[in-house]
């Protein structure tokens, strides 16, 4: 689709100026750097391509609140080109899931970052997609996953829940993204200080949430 746009004049200036016009809710902005201000480790996990997910990231002023991008490689050519690549090399080798295309597995890439992290940090996955089934039935006990209500991962999870051994906590538009995904940090932040506290006192019983409170959200740039 690129080559072909190319050939009828489509510039990367072109294409560079539609994804900056890309419609976004206005509280997404809010959430993910609220999200990064209470210590979250935010990564993405898409099957877009990387020109297109910095390009979006960076015209939102939120690139430098995710420590890790995993899309399907691309890169400008010297013809002014966007050329896009698989992130699994299908022409090679299979990931061998029967679940996802045959360019991209998150569910592989879900099981690589479970097994860098360190200590007993949970996962909180959002996604809308049927690529977003996988690796949610990679989560663990203990860990979050956030279907978008009516959209293809949502229908795939009610089919059958109980083989998401994650929380399940749907959510609908942008507003409620925000509040679902922020209620979540606070409560695992919660039950995190609740047991470094109970390690230290074994007569405390109960925790206050008081002293808990989320950040005001940050207003989207124009």
């Amino acid at each position: 689709m690129m080559k072909e746009m190319h050939a009828q004049g489509t510039t990367i200036d072109d294409i560079v100026e539609v994804l900056k016009r890309s419609p976004i809710h206005p509280r997404i902005v809010p959430a993910i750097k609220s999200a990064h201000a209470l210590g979250c480790e935010l990564r993405i996990v898409s099957d877009a391509n990387m020109f297109f997910i910095e390009t979006i990231l960076e015209h939102l002023g939120v690139k430098e609140c995710f420590s890790e991008l995993n899309s399907n490689p691309s890169f400008v050519d010297e013809e002014g080109r966007l050329r896009i690549f698989p992130y699994h090399d299908f022409t090679k080798t299979s990931h061998g899931c029967n679940l996802c295309p045959p360019n991209m597995c998150k569910g592989v890439i879900i099981e690589r970052i479970q097994a860098c992290l360190e200590g007993k940090k949970k996962i909180i996955y959002l996604g809308d997609g049927s690529g977003d089934y996988c690796p949610s039935l990679r989560l663990g006990e203990g860990d979050y996953v956030m279907p978008r209500k009516n959209f293809p991962v949502w229908e795939l999870i009610c089919r059958n829940p109980m083989l998401i051994k994650a929380d399940i906590h749907e959510w609908s538009a942008g507003e409620d993204l925000e509040r679902v995904l922020l209620h979540i940090i606070n409560m695992v932040s919660v039950e995190h200080n609740s047991a470094q506290l109970f390690s230290v006192d074994c007569k405390l019983q109960t925790i206050s949430t008081s002293n808990h409170a989320l950040p005001h959200a940050l207003p989207v740039p124009q």
